[in-house]
């Protein structure tokens, strides 16, 4: 028996939006086929038409960090759920809250539970047998405790996968040790030879612990005598760093150095290959990587939110001064939106500008030079939002390559209220 051709895909029209473009918001029409933006402005020409007049057509998020995953495994302290069904409740999350590209930040760790190497394993494998089912790109972000010398097998399996993986160098180890005369922000370069350790009877250390403890399903004692045992190893966490950032180079996957406080530390991972400077806890780590030409991180929560939990640099401050190009879901998928929201309302950049934040420059960043702007030729990464004038926008559309990966409304026409991003024009 003969097998049938596949049906010609059909060109689909997004017609009528405010569309953000690299430097303007336009009315404008937007034309997709076999998953690409081919032509803005062009004929009807037998597409399929959405209308969409009265709506926000953008890029499609591309999220450079986002750990709410866990949140789906671990819902609650020491209840799990089962890898697949979390996963996949993420992805359909990712979708929902425009999100196309997500890198997942799967720490790498020596803790048992949530944040060992086992669970990711675990969430390595169920990413590639999933793939097929999912809706959003679904990438890693490898959270790699570097006092983790377990994790390697893993990171170099993972660096072999079809898509590419990033790299983040992360050290709580040290973080969690550190006196507490000495504010986290301050804390020296993680490898000096004179590190200042807590006293290990201190009720603020032993605080911190609990939670830990209880994240990882261990007593508060054990969990203090394994983390002793493991920075015994501190001699040969530098090997250990060289080590993966050759697997990483040598693979092509982009690096990032997170919660740098010292510029010694910044530039230590920056001669690793490390062009990304994630969440940096001071402003002197800000201004040398900008004199560097890194990419620097900060967290969309920090944005919509007004400021940080942690007491970190504010995310709408560092914009302001250009010292931020780049905002990450974190810990909360919907704050890529919310942050869109309220930098605009305040007035810190024009919409395409604040939008790059979260399209275009990650998307540089992590070398995807395929998407993250609405041009000829990009793929069809797109979000539709509804955006009445004061109120809160909402996602209502995404597409991912071209694929319906979510809506919200069956009727994406109805009547709209006067425009709020027409000052942008």
């Amino acid at each position: 028996m003969q097998s049938m051709a596949p049906a010609p895909q059909t060109a689909t029209l997004i017609e009528g939006a405010r569309v953000i473009l690299s430097d303007r918001v336009e009315t404008a029409s937007v034309r997709i086929e076999a998953g690409i933006i081919t032509g803005i402005d062009t004929p009807r020409d037998g597409a399929q038409v959405v209308p969409a007049a009265g709506r926000l057509l953008a890029p499609a998020f591309v999220d450079i960090h986002g750990d709410a995953f866990e949140r789906q495994i671990m819902p609650r302290p020491g209840v799990t759920i089962p890898i697949d069904t979390a996963l996949l409740d993420s992805d359909r999350q990712l979708a929902a809250n425009g999100i196309a590209t997500a890198y997942h930040a799967l720490t790498l760790s020596w803790e048992p539970g949530l944040r060992s190497v086992e669970t990711g394993w675990a969430v390595l494998r169920a990413l590639s047998r999933l793939g097929p089912r999912l809706t959003a790109e679904n990438r890693l972000q490898l959270r790699w405790e570097t006092f983790c010398p377990e994790a390697h097998s893993l990171i170099a399996t993972a660096m072999n996968q079809t898509e590419t993986p990033a790299l983040a160098f992360n050290d709580h180890t040290s973080a969690a040790l550190l006196h507490p005369s000495i504010a986290l922000h301050d804390r020296p370069f993680d490898l000096i030879p004179d590190y200042p350790v807590t006293e290990l009877d201190s009720p603020r250390f032993l605080a911190k612990m609990q939670t830990r403890a209880q994240r990882s399903a261990m007593s508060p004692e054990d969990y203090i005598a394994l983390m002793l045992s493991v920075w015994a190893r501190r001699p040969e966490v530098p090997a250990s760093i060289d080590t993966m950032a050759r697997l990483a180079r040598d693979a092509g996957a982009p690096m990032l150095s997170h919660d740098d406080s010292q510029i010694e530390t910044r530039d230590f991972y920056r001669a690793k290959g490390a062009k990304i400077a994630e969440f940096p806890m001071h402003d002197r780590v800000f201004a040398a990587a900008r004199a560097a030409g890194d990419h620097i991180v900060l967290g969309a929560p920090n944005a919509m939110r007004g400021g940080s939990h942690l007491g970190s640099p504010s995310a709408a401050q560092m914009i302001g001064r250009g010292l931020c190009d780049i905002l990450a879901s974190d810990y909360f998928y919907p704050a890529m939106l919310g942050a869109m929201a309220r930098l605009h309302a305040e007035a810190v950049a024009p919409l395409p500008h604040l939008w790059r934040l979260v399209s275009a420059n990650p998307a540089a960043a992590l070398g995807l030079t395929d998407r993250g702007e609405i041009a000829q030729g990009r793929r069809a990464d797109l979000v539709l939002v509804d955006w009445p004038e004061g109120a809160t926008p909402a996602i209502v559309r995404t597409w991912v390559s071209g694929r319906g990966g979510y809506s919200a409304l069956p009727d994406l026409c109805p009547t709209a209220p006067s425009d709020p991003v027409e000052k942008d024009t």
